[in-house]
């Protein structure tokens, strides 16, 4: 073999070898760097969002960085009393609920630390996380207008406090008032009209009741479609599920103060979460939330539920798109628990029960 041929040679094992160790070195840090995740302390989450909406979004968040979530579900009350009972001594790390009422609640409890995430500040409308950087909301649902297709037109809805007008005489059907979701949206109300004006639109419904208050937002709508009322509020999602059982459902949703005042627009709500003041993993737990908002995480965690992501770049459910596009209200939903007990004493002022 000539000395030019035997050096070619020389230089290719000498590549080739390089290669093999840069693959090698590449492979083990790979490894280390899986070791390292699957070694990390699992998260711990207390969640009043069902198993079902969770367990699958976890899993994939495992399956992607190697970090283990651990969950139990509760109504939000009861996991709220629960970490201030362990205060200290907590395992949990991070709280998901659902409703800025319940998240507000949690927050002035002291539950929760500040989440300091420039990905969290820069992902998330400002109106959909905590004014004090204490908790973010995750999903998007709108409390709006369901009417009878068969004995209401569009064009004769426009906005929520038109529901109280003549035309509405026994045909209005609510969900009682003990329950967070109307609580909220009365207390956004407020915000957006102030409480004179609220408690003339929220009167002016209950002369308009067809029936007592529903239990809930499905019972409203069975009212509807058994021809008991013809128009309600709901939460987008109820439908959603309605609709997914039945697609020939003789309902509609409608998107009313659209072109009211630029302060108003559908009143809208989230699921939400904050670390915990004594998470002992709050820099996992932080990465769950961050992760949370990415556009992959939020079409799976909005989807599951027939929800909205809060990220404007978020992938919608077929389904929910379908719907169509609307302007939600811009109102910081901070207040939704600041002015809840004023919303609470106006309901009640009403003789909404």
């Amino acid at each position: 073999m000539s000395t030019d041929r035997l050096n070619l040679c020389c230089e290719y094992l000498l590549v080739a070898l390089m290669l093999a160790m840069l693959v090698a070195c590449s492979a083990e840090k790979g490894a280390e760097q899986t070791a390292h995740a699957m070694s990390a302390d699992p998260i711990v989450v207390y969640s009043s969002r069902k198993e079902h909406l969770i367990q699958p979004v976890f899993q994939q968040f495992t399956e992607q960085t190697g970090i283990a979530v651990e969950y139990t579900t509760d109504k939000a009350g009861v996991l709220i009393e629960r970490i201030k009972t362990e205060g200290k001594n907590t395992p949990a790390d991070l709280l998901i609920t659902v409703d800025a009422g319940n998240l507000g609640y949690a927050a002035a409890e002291g539950i929760f630390q500040t989440i300091n995430s420039d990905v969290i500040n820069d992902t998330v409308a400002p109106h959909l996380r905590d004014q004090q950087d204490l908790w973010t909301g995750l999903s998007l649902r709108a409390r709006t207008l369901v009417y009878s297709t068969e004995r209401v037109k569009p064009d004769d809805l426009s906005t929520y406090q038109a529901l109280g007008e003549s035309q509405w005489q026994g045909r209005l059907c609510l969900r009682t008032s003990k329950k967070v979701y109307n609580q909220s949206l009365v207390a956004m109300l407020i915000a957006e009209q102030g409480e004179v004006k609220t408690e003339q639109t929220v009167a002016a419904w209950i002369a308009n009741l067809a029936i007592d208050p529903t239990s809930n937002d499905t019972k409203v709508m069975q009212a509807i479609e058994a021809g008991q009322c013809d128009v309600g509020i709901v939460n987008t999602y109820y439908f959603g599920r309605l609709e997914a059982k039945n697609p020939d459902l003789p309902l509609a949703l409608f998107w009313p103060n659209q072109s009211v005042a630029k302060n108003s627009g559908v009143h809208v709500n989230v699921s939400g979460a904050g670390i915990l003041k004594h998470s002992s993993n709050s820099d996992q737990a932080r990465r769950l939330l961050e992760w949370l908002v990415s556009e992959q995480a939020q079409a799976l965690f909005a989807g599951l539920n027939k929800e909205y992501p809060v990220i404007s770049s978020g992938a919608i459910d077929p389904q929910v798109s379908a719907w169509g596009e609307f302007k939600q209200s811009p109102l910081a939903l901070s207040k939704a628990y600041q002015l809840q007990p004023a919303a609470v004493k106006l309901m009640d002022r009403v003789g909404y029960q």
